[in-house]
This record gives C-alpha cells, sequence and structure tokens, in this order.
C-alpha cells in the first residue's frame, strides 16, 4: 500500500510515528522501482518479507486475483486446494501463450512481468559473471535433458535436410536421450584418451564432418560440465569448427555457470567460432528445486525461435522461485557462493590426493575440470570386485551422496545404441575409480565428514579382505 497520498488522522497514530513508518515504505517502493524499470540483480540480496511483498503486488496484477473477476473461459486459473494455491503466490496462468514462452498474456499481466523480469534479472547475472556478450536468455520451465531436445527442435525446423548431430560422448542418458527424444540421428565422437583423463577428440569431429557432408549434420553437441576424468569439451576448437563448416553448435552448460574457466571459454567461443545456444540447470547453478533450464544465446533472434518452438503455456513455478531466489542472494551473495566453491574444490582436490598417497592411489590429472575429481580404487580391485560396489553402498548408507562408483565392464543400451564401460565416457576403462564433486553449496563441514566416513569405509573393505584371504 501507498500511504502518500492517504490523510491518516492523528487520533489512529501520532504524526511523528507514522512518518518514520512512511518513511521505511518509501524505501522498498524505491527498491520495487529500481527493480521494474532497470530490471538489474539488486547488489545486496532482499530480506524475505520485501521478496513476499513484491510477489505479492505482482500476483496481484493477475485475473484471477481480481476483487471483481467473472471467469467464463475454460481455463481462468482456479485453484482447488487452499495450499497449492499459498504456496504458488495465487500465481495460476503460467507464462507464454500459444506456443511461444516469451508472449505476454492478455489475463496475466503479474505472471507475464514475472517471466520477464526472471529473464532481465538472468541475462544481468550471466553477463556480470563473465558473459558480457550473452544477447539474450530465458528460463524454461523443464529439465536441461528436454531444453536441450527443443533446442535440436528449433535447429531441424531450419535445417530440414540435416539429421545427423555429433555428439562428443558423455555417460549421462538425458543429454544423449535429448537427441533421441528430437526424432535426431546421435554419431557418438569418442574422447581423446590422454594418461587417465579424457580430452575432446577435435580430429575425430573434423573427419566426420568430411565423411557425412556438412549439410547433412544438424548441430556439433559439446559438453563443459561433467563427472571425472573426463573434462570440458574444447568449446573453443569445436566453435571454430562449426564456424569454418557453417554448422551450429550447441553446449551443454549444465552446471557450468558456477566455474570461471567455463565462462571464460564460453566467452572466448563466441569472439573466435560460433555457439548458438548454451543450456544450464536452474537447480545446479541457482540452488531452485529440479525443473527448469537457462537457454542462451549470443544471438537474441536465434533464442526467440526456441521460445515459439515451445508447444502451448509454460509454468510459472520455476520463474517464481529464480526471481525469488535472485532477489535474496543479490550479486554479492552469488558471487560469494562462486568464490566459495572455488575455495572448496581446491580443498577437496588437495586433501583427496593425500588420501590416495597413502593408500597407493592417485587423483587422476583432469586439469580441465574445475567441478569434479576422480581417485582410483586399483589396491581394492586387486583382489575384489565386490569391495568395489561395496565401496558405493557404504557410502551411501552413510549419508555421502552423488559420489559414484565406476567399474569397468558395465555396458548400457540407450534407445538402441550400446555404451561399452558405461560410466566412464570410454570404451576401454582400465581402472575403477570413484567420483566426488565441489558444486555450489557445498560447505567444508561436509568435505571434512565426507573424508571421515570415506576413511573408515576404506578401512572396513581393506578388514574384511584380509579376514577372507
Amino acid at each position: 500500500m501507498n500511504f502518500d497520498h492517504i490523510n491518516i488522522p492523528a487520533k489512529l497514530v501520532p504524526e511523528n510515528y507514522f512518518k518514520l513508518g512512511v518513511a521505511a515504505q518509501r524505501g522498498k517502493q524505491r527498491s520495487f522501482k529500481a527493480l521494474l524499470e532497470k530490471r538489474k540483480l539488486p547488489e545486496k540480496g532482499w530480506p524475505d518479507g520485501q521478496i513476499e511483498e513484491l510477489v505479492n503486488q505482482l500476483a496481484s496484477l493477475d485475473s484471477n486475483n481480481f476483487p471483481h473477476k467473472v471467469g467464463l473461459g475454460e481455463r481462468e486459473a482456479r485453484i482447488a486446494c487452499n495450499l497449492v494455491a499459498r504456496r504458488n503466490y495465487n500465481f495460476g496462468h503460467g507464462i507464454g501463450r500459444s506456443g511461444d514462452l516469451l508472449e505476454a498474456q492478455p489475463k496475466a499481466a503479474g505472471s507475464t512481468l514475472l517471466g520477464h523480469l526472471t529473464n532481465a534479472l538472468l541475462l544481468d547475472l550471466l553477463r556480470g559473471i563473465g558473459l558480457p556478450s550473452c544477447a539474450a536468455c530465458f528460463l524454461v520451465p523443464m529439465c536441461t535433458g528436454m531444453t536441450i531436445s527443443l533446442c535440436l527442435q528449433t535447429l531441424r525446423k531450419q535445417r530440414t535436410a540435416s539429421k545427423y548431430v555429433l555428439w562428443s560422448r558423455i555417460d549421462q542418458k538425458s543429454c544423449f536421450k535429448a537427441i533421441t527424444a528430437a526424432g535426431l540421428e546421435p554419431v557418438i565422437i569418442p574422447c581423446k584418451v590422454i594418461g587417465e583423463s579424457l580430452h575432446t577428440d577435435i580430429n575425430a569431429f573434423q573427419e566426420k564432418v568430411e565423411s557425412l557432408g556438412a549439410e547433412s549434420i544438424l548441430c556439433l553437441y559439446t559438453t563443459t560440465s561433467c563427472f571425472a576424468p573426463r573434462n570440458s569439451d574444447d568449446i573453443v576448437e569445436v566453435s571454430k569448427l562449426s564456424q569454418k563448416w557453417q554448422i551450429p553448435h550447441l553446449v551443454n552448460n549444465a552446471y557450468g555457470l558456477q566455474a570461471e574457466d567455463i565462462i571464460c571459454q564460453l566467452e572466448r567461443s563466441n569472439k573466435v567460432g560460433r555457439i548458438d545456444f548454451f543450456v544450464q540447470s536452474s537447480d545446479k547453478n541457482l540452488l531452485v528445486p529440479v525443473g527448469g533450464a537457462i537457454v542462451a544465446s549470443f544471438n537474441e533472434s536465434r533464442l526467440h525461435d526456441v521460445a515459439s518452438t515451445y508447444a502451448g503455456r509454460a509454468s510459472a513455478s520455476q520463474s517464481l522461485d529464480v526471481l525469488m531466489t535472485l532477489l535474496s542472494l543479490g550479486r554479492i551473495g552469488f558471487q560469494s557462493l562462486i568464490q566459495h566453491r572455488k575455495n572448496n574444490f581446491d580443498y577437496l582436490r588437495e586433501n583427496l590426493k593425500k588420501f590416495a598417497e597413502r593408500r597407493g592411489e592417485i587423483v587422476i590429472d583432469s586439469k580441465y575440470n574445475s567441478i569434479s575429481l576422480a581417485i582410483t580404487l586399483g589396491t581394492i580391485a586387486a583382489d575384489q570386485k565386490d569391495g568395489i560396489t561395496q565401496l558405493g553402498s557404504m557410502l551411501h548408507m552413510r549419508g555421502v551422496s552423488g559420489a559414484r562408483v565406476v567399474i569397468p565392464g558395465q555396458t548400457k543400451y540407450i534407445d538402441g545404441h550400446e555404451f561399452l564401460d558405461f560410466g566412464s565416457h570410454c570404451s576401454d576403462l582400465k581402472v575403477p575409480y570413484l567420483t566426488v564433486a565441489s558444486a555450489l553449496g557445498i560447505s567444508r563441514e561436509e568435505i571434512d565428514k565426507f573424508f571421515d566416513i570415506f576413511s573408515k569405509c576404506w578401512n572396513k573393505i581393506n578388514l574384511n579382505k584380509r579376514k577372507n584371504n
């Protein structure tokens, strides 16, 4: 409520007290005004009450919240359960209109404003963390894999004679299924093994383009953030190939916004080559519930093509989560999270190296992976294969989530395609290993607790091994 133009009698509240309260309200109103007019991320995070006040004001602009509403349509954003209405702050119309995520809705000025404001703050965030060339971005209320599939479908409408997607292998099902879900044919480019770590095989990309023909290839598809010992793809060199052959380039940047080196590679790729779209997960990079992805581009018109490929309206839930989180963190809060993650990665790596050295193992040198680490499990594997899988189970049962045990000989079929040694990103895994990651939001206490549990599990497995022998 704006109290500036209301004459409050002194009998209700003394004038001097009232002026203090109004002054505080004006401060909030100035913050709201600056946010909506400048569409920039606030430097410092807002308190919860201020965020909720803004959200409630936006919701009041939607027709389902009008006090005089008379709804005669088939979709009037009616919500049967009060718990659901409160959980969504009475946003019921969603965002976008008739198959375009960026179109406005006549019934939902507040929801439209919510969606566009969220996209504007995301763009400001991306530019602020090292992507000044990013032309546009928007939040898609689908997981990263389905958003990548949406980008592929967009490219398919533009390159109707093309059917192949050249994909640098990464053993993560949704990355691969994004291709088949779009009705396209994947061409798997194996990674190049150097030592024990995996790198992009640029020559294999080049040879495959020459053998298939550039006109038959829909896009080159790379990945930045991944499980060690796979390194981030060399997106700079792939972007040069993309530019040379005039083939679109799609980057799966799932959790890459939290890594400065990946951000630098994306920006550089745009300067020396071509990237059409790069897609990142909202939950991994912004610490919100699963369900959204951010698609971004260095070319705004290309991004509008993706928005118009989406069928139907979209949920506003993810936009609401992201907007509230961005306002809560502010620019300083998000940068602080990034710095803490980087420091914790260094701490995790050094302690993992010490752990490995004391047990005759190594931390695989994946110097182009600044989020995930891999430690070999060769001494356990030398005597018993079961001990390796047991280690993964023991860690999980003791509350350690996210650590992955990878062993040779596992084969998986995905949509008719065979993946030998699945999980290792290559077909000739020699030594089993365990991966761990320092992702956004991890704490030093979690790392210390992990090593305490890891040591106990390791000792128990070795004790069992001695007893069996």
